[in-house]
């Protein structure tokens, strides 16, 4: 093979009915805009950004936003004390503003907010971050059910066109994942005819116990379904993202069963498998488990033309033609990273984007997958969605 290197704090969510006739399509946008109206300072001076939701994932991302030379993050918010401080050390930020309340973070004079609460969280700080007039990267899932998915649409179709808006499906700024893509509308891979993707790996997760019933829960989010979503809408989706990407289009139909054979403290499923129909009849097939022993891990996509096939993931794509040996390009670091100095870039550029949409499309994929295992049925995005994203 040859390789190549390339480079308001009440945490309830109201549950009202989801419109399926509200007429939203997939759109994304892009706006160029002057670096010195995008922030109150100078166009030379860093980014300041506030980080809601100080557990391990926004702690990473904020600890890759600290290090970049674009921003600096000088605020957090979380319910948990113990939380703040320990994000305050490992992002290094000893005199960090700290909040227990979103609307006084959002408030503050940061330019931007990294929201990375628990998943249900997400359409209403979103929502709020919009209203705020934020710069804003929201982590996925973008909700946990279709009501939160429609929220975080219409709310990005309110955010002002020069504030940008990115999420945390950061296979989209990986270069191995836009090299690929970049073959593919090439011609490279001639027609699309089938595609897979799996996230199988061993099981990340670990209960701790917490006296309070709701600080329990609140805790260990990951484990109920209300919460997350479940892991095939809390992790999956990155997966879906990308076939959203890829393929262009959404799924017309699915099938699929999961359950838990192993995982039986926590109530999201350890294993699944989905078949997909796309429009023009192609097919996508999905699995995932975290049964399978630590060590072992097959996370990525396959996507299968008439002249070849490309391998996606994190660290790598393989490309294989019909004829000749597979070339393997590699990732040069984490594809976070790539995210959040796209993110600042753009900020500081005035080049923003808002992928709200899309990226609310991706998660109702997920959603769409959840509701055939949970209901044994085959589940319509017709039927689940009405015309959004048609």
């Amino acid at each position: 093979m040859t390789q190549k290197a390339i480079g308001s704090n009440n945490l309830a969510v109201s549950r009202r009915g989801f419109l399926t006739n509200s007429g939203i399509s997939a759109t994304t946008a892009w706006t160029i805009i002057k670096p010195e109206s995008i922030r109150g300072s100078s166009a030379n001076s860093a980014i300041s950004v506030g980080l809601l939701g100080t557990g391990n994932r926004g702690s990473r991302v904020a600890g890759y936003t600290q290090t970049n030379v674009r921003g600096r993050v000088t605020a957090l918010c979380d319910l948990f004390d113990d939380q703040i401080e320990k994000a305050k050390r490992k992002i290094e930020i000893p005199n960090a503003a700290t909040y227990k309340d979103m609307d006084k973070l959002l408030s503050s004079d940061i330019d931007a907010v990294i929201i990375a609460t628990p998943p249900f969280e997400h359409p209403r700080m979103l929502s709020a971050a919009v209203q705020a007039d934020k710069h804003i990267y929201c982590e996925k899932p973008m909700g946990v059910d279709a009501e939160g998915c429609r929220l975080v649409i219409e709310a990005s179709r309110r955010h002002k066109p020069d504030k940008c808006l990115s999420t945390g499906f950061q296979q989209r700024y990986g270069k191995g994942y836009l090299e690929a893509y970049r073959r593919l509308q090439a011609g490279d891979l001639g027609q699309l005819t089938i595609a897979s993707a799996s996230w199988i790996s061993g099981d990340p997760f670990r209960l701790r116990s917490y006296g309070d019933p709701a600080e329990h829960k609140l805790r260990n989010w990951f484990a109920y379904r209300d919460y997350s979503g479940d892991i095939i809408v809390e992790q999956d989706c990155h997966n879906f993202d990308v076939l959203h990407w890829f393929i262009g289009s959404l799924p017309t139909r699915v099938v699929g069963y999961g359950g838990t054979k192993v995982r039986k403290q926590m109530e999201i499923m350890d294993h699944l498998s989905l078949s997909f129909e796309f429009p023009d009849g192609m097919h996508v097939n999905f699995e995932a488990n975290q049964i399978t022993p630590r060590g072992f891990r097959r996370v990525g996509e396959r996507f299968t033309g008439t002249k070849g096939t490309v391998e996606t993931s994190r660290s790598r794509m393989i490309h294989y033609r019909t004829e000749g040996q597979p070339e393997v390009f590699l990732s040069d670091n984490d594809i976070t990273v790539d995210a959040v100095d796209t993110f600042l870039k753009r900020i500081e550029t005035g080049n923003v984007e808002n992928v709200g949409e899309r990226s609310a499309l991706s998660t109702l994929m997920a959603i769409l997958g959840r509701t055939a295992i949970y209901e044994n049925r085959e589940a319509t995005w017709l039927g689940e969605f009405g015309g959004i994203g048609a």
